[in-house]
């Protein structure tokens, strides 16, 4: 991806120093509460989009318990890795916050022109870089729950780390790898600027079994994959971000964070209903079919049965 001397987006707050350390316990043993209300709903899980698809621990264990496991099953934990020599560490993430900063800021370049070809006004989210752990709008959040989107302030958060972990851990190197993952973010920021998050919450709160919500939200991911496709589609004619390669690398990234990889991977078998977030042939698909046809339109993923 070309994007050295590109504009770096304004709307980054670099909180990595008011975070650190050990990271912080999910409040009350009860998960991440998401503003004053009772349940997390669909808004909410999207807050912890990391925590099964990206790491491989399954969102009961964190709704139902901080990491506790499942009843009459053991959680999956996620062993903390050696942290890298402090020098290593600050310059790579200085060039990280850089790379987040531009990919940030394509987007909103992008998304401010797709928008006003609709008669319409884009209003940019917020992007906060932290480490370990940070309070976020959306209640307390570890590294563990990787790249998520708040939409109670309507910001995205990243510990830079992350990226070390979809490079080494699920096999998919390349910037622009980094860069669909941020795009897929930004996805759910242009669902909830479109009342798809909401319209998505009235269907899980009429679902009648964890198997019809787990779908709902799997509709919910594979819009955003296939927004983060028309993104592509269009920076490529508008800013000639691409280079070659990049698609593939970004496809390679949302075939590994499928359900049925990470389950796989995992656990050894994968369970269909509890998929949250889509196969890898899904999450893939979808992506594909954005960047093919630049179309917010052809990402309707509410309004049919082919998903």
């Amino acid at each position: 991806m070309r994007w050295q001397g590109r504009r770096e987006s304004e709307n980054v707050e670099d909180r990595r120093d008011e975070s650190g350390g050990g990271g912080f316990p999910f409040p009350g043993g009860g998960g991440i509460q998401i503003g004053q209300g009772g349940g997390l709903g669909i808004v909410g899980v999207i807050v912890i989009v990391g925590i099964a698809l990206l790491f491989g621990i399954d969102p009961r264990i964190l709704l139902q318990g901080g990491g506790e496991g499942l009843p009459g099953g053991g959680g999956i934990q996620i062993p903390r890795e050696a942290p890298r020599p402090p020098s290593q560490s600050a310059a790579t993430d200085d060039q990280a916050k850089r790379f987040v900063s531009v990919v940030l800021g394509d987007t909103e370049d992008t998304w401010t022109k797709i928008f006003a070809s609709q008669g319409a006004r884009y209003s940019p989210p917020k992007l906060v870089l932290f480490r370990d752990g940070i309070q976020s709008g959306c209640g307390l959040a570890s590294a563990q729950m990787g790249p998520f989107y708040c939409p109670m302030n309507r910001k995205v958060y990243i510990d830079l780390s992350f990226f070390d972990m979809l490079k080494r851990r699920f096999r998919a190197p390349g910037e622009f790898a980094q860069a669909y993952v941020i795009a897929h973010e930004i996805g759910h920021h242009i669902q909830n600027l479109q009342g798809r998050l909401q319209q998505a919450q009235r269907l899980q709160a009429a679902a009648t079994s964890e198997g019809q919500r787990n779908a709902i939200q799997v509709r919910v991911e594979l819009q955003a994959d296939c927004y983060a496709g028309v993104w592509a589609h269009h920076t490529a004619k508008l800013n000639n971000t691409l280079e070659p390669g990049d698609i593939e690398s970004a496809l390679r990234a949302a075939a590994a964070i499928g359900d049925d990889a990470i389950q796989k991977s995992t656990r050894g078998y994968a369970v269909p209903d509890s998929f949250t977030h889509g196969s890898s042939e899904q999450r893939a698909r979808w992506f594909t079919r954005g960047y093919q046809t630049g179309s917010l339109a052809s990402c309707d993923t509410f309004n049919t049965d082919a998903i």
